[in-house]
């Protein structure tokens, strides 16, 4: 009864739409899923021997070292065994920033432990949440993606999932190393003629697609070392945090060959007081990075946030897609039924899930698949989206090609009348 009463709600508050990761008639081009049917799995990976910073202790000034135990969902195209159908069921703690009891259950559009399609293997794309989070919290994007040709997969970030929040400490030190743990966890499994992943996952070929803190962790997986003159270093005690700055060594040593592209949604940290990153370090992104923000983001900081590390990647070839009028929660799913955790307050969000749909699908087929007629979806020749202009009659659900008949521009891959409250904005790398 409650699933039932979970999907009447749902199909009540999103119009013709019963999963997440099915856009609704108003989504742009590229937001529609792809070709591939969509199975899902559930495994638990283990970094061994990491410092537990919780149990960090003054009087020696060490942390003891313990098992990192990672938990991934992971989607993937799979085939649809005769009989079965692609439908599962998320279970997800209760969202919010308390550790409160409970669970919520929502659908999606996915065959717990289907088949994964033989002889393919697709590029890898690793999810990370915010603070706090789960690997369920973005399935609008991970099974979309999925169906699309990615293997997907979106990591329980220790000591920051809801209703196991701990200090945060462990989550400054821990977020980017966990991303990276998870590359080399998958890489490891694609070669395992026993794994499910063998010759399916194309872990050399990799994305980091992060929101929030899981956007803070991408900058620095990409290659942004973290300033000494932050508050990020200061709230590590013992040094953990050493080779994560950007004059270390050991970091700029830090292999990130697999990493091709990084897709950072409201990232957090470079907002005043904690300046995770200076100049030097955020000059140090040197593969393809999208960030996207609203531009009255109220936790990541839009102004002095969001958009000074966009510009100051300068080595970056980058873009910034920018939601108008929209706050901090413009990366993860809309709101469970009885929630109001991922609201927004002028935009809906499956409308801002549609959109980013599209625009992550480009970004990721530009730069993982080599797709290069995907580039002009991205770097719009109009950078307010509300500038394009339309003439004529004709079908009003066709989407855009960028330029009209009478050489008016408009947003490529959006209906009529359909591109507004938008801006982007790309910069080559210096």
């Amino acid at each position: 009864m409650r699933l039932l009463a979970c999907l009447a709600l749902l199909s009540a508050s999103l119009p013709g739409q019963q999963y997440f990761s099915v856009p609704g008639p108003d989504a742009p081009e590229l937001a529609k899923r792809g070709p591939f049917a969509v199975g899902v799995r559930t495994l638990d990976v283990v970094n061994h021997n990491q410092p537990d910073i919780l149990k960090f202790d003054k009087a020696t000034g060490k942390a003891p070292l313990a098992d990192r135990t990672l938990k991934l969902e992971i989607w993937y195209p799979a085939t649809i065994p005769a009989g079965q159908e692609e439908k599962t069921v998320y279970v997800t703690r209760i969202p919010g920033s308390q550790n409160v009891g409970g669970t919520l259950e929502f659908p999606g559009k996915a065959l717990r432990d289907a088949p994964p399609v033989a002889g393919q293997k697709f590029p890898l794309v690793i999810v990370s949440h915010g603070y706090p989070g789960s690997r369920t919290l973005l399935t609008y994007l991970t099974e979309n993606l999925a169906s699309k040709g990615y293997v997907v997969a979106a990591i329980d970030h220790t000591d920051s999932v809801f209703g196991e929040v701990r200090p945060f400490e462990s989550t400054l030190l821990n977020r980017s190393k966990d991303q990276l743990f998870t590359v080399d966890a998958i890489d490891e499994l694609s070669k395992k003629p026993d794994s499910f992943l063998n010759g399916l996952a194309d872990a050399a070929n990799t994305a980091i697609v992060g929101y929030s803190m899981g956007g803070y962790g991408a900058l620095t997986t990409a290659g942004a070392g973290y300033s000494r003159a932050s508050q990020v270093s200061r709230a590590v005690p013992g040094g953990y945090i050493e080779d994560l700055f950007a004059d270390s060594p050991k970091f700029q040593a830090t292999r990130r060959d697999h990493v091709k592209a990084i897709v950072a949604i409201a990232p957090w940290g470079e907002q005043p007081p904690y300046n995770a990153w200076d100049e030097r370090g955020l000059s140090g992104i040197r593969i393809p990075s999208l960030f996207i923000s609203g531009d009255h983001d109220d936790v990541a900081v839009y102004d002095t946030g969001v958009k000074r590390a966009f510009e100051r990647a300068v080595n970056s070839e980058r873009c910034m897609l920018v939601y108008q009028n929209a706050r901090h929660n413009t990366g993860d799913n809309p709101p469970l039924p009885g929630q109001s955790f991922s609201q927004e307050p002028i935009w809906r969000k499956d409308r801002i899930n549609a959109i980013n749909e599209h625009f992550i699908s480009a970004f990721l087929d530009l730069y993982l698949k080599k797709d290069a007629a995907k580039r002009t979806y991205i770097h719009q020749e109009l950078v307010l989206s509300g500038d394009g202009k339309w003439t004529g009659t004709g079908d009003p659900n066709a989407f855009s090609t960028g330029k009209d008949a009478a050489g008016n521009l408009f947003w490529k891959g959006f209906q009529r009348r359909n591109a507004l409250g938008m801006e982007m904005y790309c910069s080559d790398p210096r």
